[in-house]
């Protein structure tokens, strides 16, 4: 499952977006490092499901489908807040740090309203800085990832190097942290690092390569919260000018939350990441509850379109992390499974991905088996190495099921 990890100052918001994201109730406070451990749920991404395209009707198993939007389950983990020095262990540093490998991507949660100060607690609207505070996380992650680097080169140093082998003894020996290979090749190009000697890099060359790895094995965005808030406008034109290269995300946490709860109790027709919801019927509210939703849809759907959770989510999983939504089926004309569930299962694949990979994570048998696949939309035959495209639907056909 893909897992996001939520990053940001305390006092931030994180656990808030947190519980926007999953449905969950984790202690929110405004007492620095409420989070004190990870707290990890189940969030959703959203796509078009294939079934509007098809006009069918379909039986999810692995994910729900509702109104035509296909929801499908990735993991969340929000952190404990980070403060300066957090790569050395000041506060929960250490703890953070280390969840942070466990993350595909990351989503990087400012307070936009400028509500928090440099060691993440509360003061006056206006008065911190949100583009100091990303600094701030950014040069922590980048100082971890150096220590891991530096580590790593002093192991390596002493071996016996070969031109081009570099990529694989730095992404054997930070594995631990999430390194993949293709991260390692990727970080060594984009620095002109490949070539040169372990021994040779200098201190600079170690911040840069950690610098790049950062991004490239930990792609991110910008969640800017609490865009309700006085102060957020402003500051949120400055992130994004400020951060041109990076996704930077209008949010409201509270908004979300809000109306995830108004719609557990019948108050509210809501899907998540939609730019409406609809009161049910207002004679069932209370003077508080409708001035709440009042407030929702002045000082955020109606300015800001939606409120940015799901947006986030689905932005990290289909733009950070290129992922593609495809559909395996056994019987490739009734789009369904051997129980007759139409369209019950969809995968989140990465680019480059081929059947057989998608074969592998359905059962390794399966894969072993394998002799081909069928596009379902055509019938065409596709080999074992054919990358799989978003939105396919795909049928694996193996030697048992052929005789």
């Amino acid at each position: 499952m893909i897992r996001i990890g939520i990053i940001g100052k305390t006092n931030t918001g994180k656990t808030t977006f947190f519980n926007a994201a999953t449905s969950s109730t984790a202690e929110v406070s405004t007492y620095p490092f409420t989070t004190k451990k990870p707290n990890v749920g189940t969030g959703q991404v959203q796509t078009l499901c294939v079934c509007r395209e098809l006009d069918v009707k379909d039986i999810p198993r692995n994910s729900t489908c509702i109104d035509g939007w296909r929801f499908i389950p990735i993991e969340v983990i929000d952190l404990p807040g980070l403060i300066k020095g957090a790569f050395a262990g000041r506060g929960l540093g250490t703890q953070f740090l280390n969840v942070v490998a466990q993350a595909d991507a990351l989503l990087h949660v400012v307070d936009a309203s400028a509500s928090i100060d440099s060691e993440g607690k509360i003061t006056h609207p206006g008065m911190g800085n949100p583009i100091l505070d990303i600094v701030d996380i950014e040069e922590e992650m980048i100082l971890w990832f150096n220590v891991a680097v530096d580590r790593a080169l002093q192991r390596i140093k002493k071996r016996t190097f070969k031109p081009g082998s570099l990529s694989k003894g730095m992404s054997k020996e930070l594995a631990g942290i999430g390194v993949r290979a293709e991260h390692a090749i990727k970080t060594l190009e984009q620095t002109g690092l490949a070539e040169k000697h372990p021994k040779e890099w200098k201190d600079e060359d170690s911040r840069r390569f950690s610098e790049t790895l950062r991004t490239v094995s930990k792609p991110s965005l910008i969640v800017a919260n609490k865009m309700d808030l006085a102060y957020s406008e402003r500051n949120f034109e400055k992130i994004r000018e400020e951060y041109k290269s990076q996704l930077v995300i209008p949010v409201c946490s509270e908004a979300e939350v809000a109306l995830n709860r108004a719609k557990e109790k019948g108050f509210v027709e809501y899907v998540p990441g939609e730019e409406t919801f609809r009161v049910i019927d207002e004679s069932h509210l209370t003077k508080d509850q409708s001035w709440a939703l009042a407030y929702v849809q002045q000082k955020v759907m109606t300015k800001w379109m939606r409120t940015g959770v799901q947006f986030a989510l689905n932005s990290a999983v289909f733009k950070l992390l290129g992922m593609n939504a495809v559909y395996p089926v056994e019987d490739p004309k009734t789009l369904s499974d051997k129980r007759g569930n139409v369209l019950p299962d969809v995968y989140l694949t990465p680019k480059g991905y081929v059947a057989k990979d998608l074969a592998m994570e359905i059962h390794s048998d399966l894969a072993k088996r394998m002799l081909h696949a069928i596009d379902a939309r055509n019938g065409l035959r596709l080999p074992q190495d054919y990358q799989l495209r978003d939105r396919d639907i795909i049928s694996i056909v193996t030697a048992a099921r052929k005789k």
